[in-house]
């Protein structure tokens, strides 16, 4: 990512048994919800259900767009501005068993979630939050 450049990516916010899915890289201690980049040319819907595939092996039948958060940080000395487009899957079968080897998930429930350093945390708020009301949400985070 050069200078200047705003990156896409495409989240799902997937339920099982009460319980929502996350996924961390090996070795960092944050957690973030499953998806990746949005690649040129690509709609947002069709990056999810790539990067869904790719790492959880998993074909996604039903998704529906619940809101978008915002986050400007700076990670190794750099700054990040990017733009999360956040949809709930619907798929009776996903089991946390990663298809990516840098990748582990985990399932936990609204209790566990609201303790965990799920990254951007204004995005984990806004989805606990749109746990309780169901409404479309907006979030912006800017780290100073």
């Amino acid at each position: 990512m050069s200078k200047n450049e705003i990156e896409i990516l495409a989240r799902a916010v997937i339920l099982h048994k009460e319980k929502i899915l996350v996924c961390k890289k090996i070795g960092n201690q944050n957690y973030f919800f499953p998806g990746g980049h949005v690649d040129f040319g690509e709609c947002a819907k069709e990056a999810l259900i790539r990067e869904i595939k790719e790492e959880l092996g998993v074909s996604v039948k039903n998704c529906s767009f619940i809101g978008t958060s915002e986050q400007i940080f700076k990670s190794f000395n750099k700054w990040h501005h990017e733009i999360n487009l956040v949809f709930q899957l619907i798929n009776g079968n996903i089991a946390a068993k990663s298809k990516e080897k840098h990748l582990q998930f985990f399932f936990f429930g609204k209790n566990d979630l609201a303790k965990t350093d799920v990254r951007p945390l204004s995005l984990k708020k806004a989805v606990l939050k749109w746990l309780n009301d169901g409404k479309l949400f907006w979030v912006s985070q800017i780290e100073k």
